[in-house]
């Protein structure tokens, strides 16, 4: 039992929180949908359905992600997230359908809405409640990319690097941006039918609501596609890990470098070149101390390398910030 809570420990934070958020949110929308008859609060809770359905599946499906590889599988199981993700593409899509479906229905037969201030209520608690889920994410990207920022530095900084984010947390990144913005869409049209006699509101902010789930249906199903075919790391993780094997003073220069992203671990493969004059098994020892010293790196789960006399050819440029050894 202790190595299952263990497991779950390791699942991504911000699908479990965002799961748990749109579970509950999903029950209050529908019972208030349903008493009071509006087809925002129907689009709204539709939407922490589908995230609540969604981000279930993606914190289990990180859990599995961080399994250790196996002989059957020797690069591990960082893909298997992409998987839960793709799942996650075809629930938003589906009710996305409905929504709009419904959208369409309200405009073609207007109905006006009651309870208002059980609307009102409930979609400003949706609201506060994304919000903290999208804070969250914003500060878990920051996390696994570490990057420095600090207050409202926070939300450009999140924005700049949610692409090197874990695939959950991207998941929930940009499925709360329209949670919190399909809640405050929802708000406006209970609030406008309220006061006013234009009952095509509530249908156009339905619509509205399905439209951008069905935009991060596609973000989301696009980068997971990637992620299953195979993508190479950004620009900043291949100067990291440059960075380190540069570290070692007996290395002269990379010959090749490739790094593949699986989930959130990256696939190094190289060949570094060494000083002159070296025998053999001292070569090995270099190689096993630059490999060790990437190992480190959380991100990294292997590397592949060999190594190559220095050839007097300067093959790859050196990072700015280590110029020289």
């Amino acid at each position: 039992m202790s190595s299952f809570w263990a497991a779950l420990k390791k699942g991504n934070m911000s699908s479990a929180t965002a799961a748990l958020g749109n579970t509950g949110l999903a029950i209050v929308k529908g019972l208030a949908a349903a008493y009071s008859g509006s087809g925002a609060m129907f689009a709204s809770a539709m939407h922490s359905i589908a995230d609540a359905v969604n981000q279930g599946f993606v914190f289990f499906g990180s859990v599995l992600a961080e399994k250790k590889p196996t002989s059957r599988f020797p690069t591990g199981f960082g893909r298997v997230i992409n998987l839960f993700c793709m799942v996650a593409v075809i629930v938003v899509t589906i009710m996305a359908y409905e929504t709009i479906k419904e959208g369409i229905h309200l405009i073609k037969q207007p109905t006006a809405s009651s309870h208002f201030w059980i609307n009102f209520i409930i979609l400003f608690l949706a609201i506060v409640v994304d919000g903290y889920v999208l804070v969250k994410a914003m500060n878990e990207i920051v996390h696994e990319t570490r990057v420095e920022a600090k207050g409202l530095g926070i939300i450009s900084a999140a924005f700049r690097n949610v692409g090197r984010a874990a695939p959950p947390t991207r998941l929930v990144f940009y499925e709360d941006i329209v949670a919190t913005t399909g809640a405050l869409l929802a708000l406006i049209a209970v609030i406008v039918t309220q006061f006013s006699s234009f009952a095509l509101l509530d249908g156009i902010a339905t619509i509205l609501i399905g439209i951008l789930m069905i935009g991060v249906a596609f973000k989301v199903g696009y980068d997971n596609m990637v992620g299953l075919i195979g993508v190479a790391a950004p620009k900043e993780i291949e100067d990291r890990v440059a960075r380190i094997i540069f570290a070692d003073s007996d290395v002269t220069d990379i010959n090749r470098l490739r790094i593949v992203q699986e989930g959130r671990f990256y696939h190094v493969e190289c060949y570094i070149e060494l000083r002159e004059g070296l025998t053999l098994a001292v070569a090995d020892d270099i190689k096993y101390r630059v490999r060790d010293s990437l190992l480190m790196d959380p991100d990294i789960s292997d590397v592949t390398m060999g190594i190559l006399e220095d050839n007097g050819v300067s093959d790859w440029r050196r990072p700015e910030n280590l110029e020289a050894n």
